[in-house]
């Protein structure tokens, strides 16, 4: 009551207060109730609530790193062996070219009467074959590359978290609080 008066009386006098209750005055309750609700805080474990859930956060994306880290070594492994075939192609290529050289030039040989109209038709049905040849071989190897890269992006995916996922996770450390 007597803090009641004094506010009046020195409302009355014109001079500035600041209002009080309790003896104490707006800056000391702001600082009373932020240490009430700290404590509240740390009674109910809210901290270790928040370390807790970004521990395992971070597990999460250390174990998404590292797979990725295989997926990728995979990917150039699996590059590196197409790398090899594709060159292996290409040694098959120029063997069977030489072998068709060689063919025709038997032929020009064995049946000179043909003529150079049979040499040439010869030679071009076997560089088609080697130009089909290349292109079936460029193709599989692009396609599997497709594959592996579809099949690592679709486990990388299925992986990662999604909305819902994190909607909970963040549900449950709200309803913790």
């Amino acid at each position: 009551m007597a803090n009641v008066l004094t506010l009046l009386a020195g409302a009355a006098d014109g001079a500035k207060t600041a209002p009080s209750a309790l003896f104490l005055q707006d800056y000391q309750w702001v600082s009373l109730a932020m240490l009430v609700l700290i404590l509240i805080f740390v009674w109910k474990k809210v901290p270790s609530l928040i370390t807790g859930g970004l521990d395992k956060k971070i597990a999460e994306i250390k174990q998404q790193l590292d797979e990725a880290k295989s997926l990728r070594a995979e990917a150039e492994a699996l590059r590196d062996e197409y790398a090899a075939k594709i060159a292996g192609a290409e040694k098959d290529a120029e063997a069977m070219m030489e072998g068709a050289t060689r063919e025709a030039d038997a032929i020009l040989v064995k049946a000179k009467e043909d003529g150079a109209a049979m040499v040439a038709r010869r030679q071009r049905m076997a560089e088609d074959k080697i130009a089909a040849a290349e292109r079936d071989a460029i193709e599989e190897v692009r396609s599997s590359a497709v594959d592996a890269a579809a099949a690592a992006s679709r486990k990388i995916i299925a992986d990662k978290h999604d909305a819902d996922a994190d909607r909970v996770l963040a549900d449950e450390v709200i309803s913790a609080i």
